[in-house]
């Protein structure tokens, strides 16, 4: 699954995680202040833009270079060490690409949160009567636009590159397995495998491993703007006041919600992973009596069909208690928030504009710790794939096969056994 497309890949993903951690260290811990000192940092009392020129800001430019670098320096290392790898300019550079275009994404999401505290204040003063005119609304509305087009423009041609991206890991897949196909052809589903198996897993790991890099990109940019808005938040319902409360609120509903999902969903990959199993042999039975009428026989099918039915009842039964924790959870989520402001509200500490900048933060950041209850779904089904496809790798590798592909090979065994006993 890894080692097709990805050189060495253990040893990839552990030394990009390493090289990640120290690469953000480096940023707050040193290059920063020599940024700062060297007249890139925003000038003291100034805030940030909210057009496009936020993305030219000495800054920002400054930490550009240095995240280019950072790359940079992680691609040439990977290339020189895995050179003799075919496909080291898309799991290598093509990786890099998707993190770089990721990371403007969550620039992005930096700009509209800027904006909304004008627009917010802009209405609100409206609203209230306290003055403005037609135009400082058009003016704020242009300045979206020019900025959604801007990501619009940037994200179609992302997703072209991702969708080649995806087939061309598929592809290392399937090149693999099929060099192996003597070895694979009789483990129970083994067309299914390669020809979807392969593509389900790439396009959902792709997906996944985006979603998780966005989150850790959205951490490292948003934190800072959660705590220094924390300062417009200086007392929460019942527990009182907090330093830095928006960021503690952030982490604990964020694991709150992701140890509850985790715990009433448990036993969802093993059954995702054998519904897959169930439907694979009913369907293969149903194949091969289209061609052997000795096969697809009444009383097989039956019993076949009602593994697919006892499993699919009981994904019934452990969805419907995870479901109502689900949704309880999102339901909760959207008063969570508003709920804590209560008496910062009231107290008339924050504007509207300032509530929209803080809602939106928030959000980010709690969303980003939130990633295993917003992908849990996703990842059930792709450790379903995962079993399916490790299967493939112990026989390839000459270990023992999961129980219920030794089941089926028995059962094929037995099968054959008849046939060859069968009077002519």
């Amino acid at each position: 699954m890894f080692h097709s497309f990805f050189p060495r890949p253990k040893f990839f993903f552990i030394s990009a995680a390493l090289w990640s951690f120290v690469a953000i260290l480096a940023w707050y811990f040193i290059f920063a202040g020599i940024g700062d000192r060297a007249g890139f940092g925003l000038p003291e009392g100034a805030s940030e833009p909210y057009d496009l020129t936020y993305f030219i800001m000495p800054s920002n430019l400054y930490f550009y270079a240095y995240f280019a670098i950072c790359l940079l320096i992680f691609g040439a290392a990977w290339s020189f060490i895995a050179k003799d790898n075919p496909w080291i300019a898309w799991s290598v550079w093509g990786s890099l690409l998707i993190i770089a275009v990721t990371y403007f994404g969550v620039q992005v999401s930096v700009v509209i949160n800027n904006w909304r505290r004008p627009f917010g204040d802009t209405l609100m003063n409206a609203l209230s009567g306290k003055g403005g005119t037609a135009w400082d609304f058009y003016s704020l509305m242009i300045i979206f636009a020019q900025v959604a087009f801007v990501s619009m423009f940037v994200s179609i041609l992302t997703d072209f590159f991702t969708s080649h991206y995806i087939f061309r890991w598929r592809t290392a897949m399937n090149d693999f397995y099929m060099s192996k196909w003597e070895q694979l052809r009789h483990i129970e589903g083994a067309s299914q495998r390669v020809q979807e198996d392969t593509m389900r897993f790439s396009s959902t790991l792709e997906g996944l491993g985006i979603s998780l890099i966005n989150s850790v990109m959205t951490l490292v940019v948003f934190l800072p703007i959660l705590f220094g808005l924390s300062g417009y938040v200086t007392e929460l319902p019942i527990i009182g006041a907090i330093p830095h409360a928006l960021f503690w609120l952030a982490i604990f509903w964020a694991a709150f919600g992701t140890v509850l999902l985790a715990t009433v969903g448990i036993k969802l990959p093993g059954l995702n992973f054998r519904n897959q199993r169930v439907e694979a042999a009913y369907r293969k039975e149903l194949v091969y009596g289209e061609d052997h009428a000795d096969r697809a026989q009444p009383l097989t099918v039956k019993e076949l069909y009602a593994n697919v039915r006892t499993n699919y009842f009981r994904m019934y039964w452990h969805y419907l208690y995870f479901n109502v924790a689900r949704y309880f959870y999102i339901q909760a989520d959207a008063l969570f928030l508003l709920f804590m402001l209560v008496p910062t509200i009231v107290a008339g500490k924050i504007t509207y504009g300032i509530y929209q900048q803080i809602a939106t933060a928030f959000g980010q950041v709690s969303n980003s710790f939130q990633y295993l209850v917003n992908s849990w779904t996703t990842i059930i089904e792709l450790l379903s794939i995962h079993k399916r496809l490790k299967a493939f790798e112990a026989a390839i590798d000459g270990g023992p096969l999961p129980d219920i592909d030794q089941r089926y090979l028995e059962r094929e065994a037995e099968g054959g056994e008849m046939a060859a006993n069968r009077p002519t």
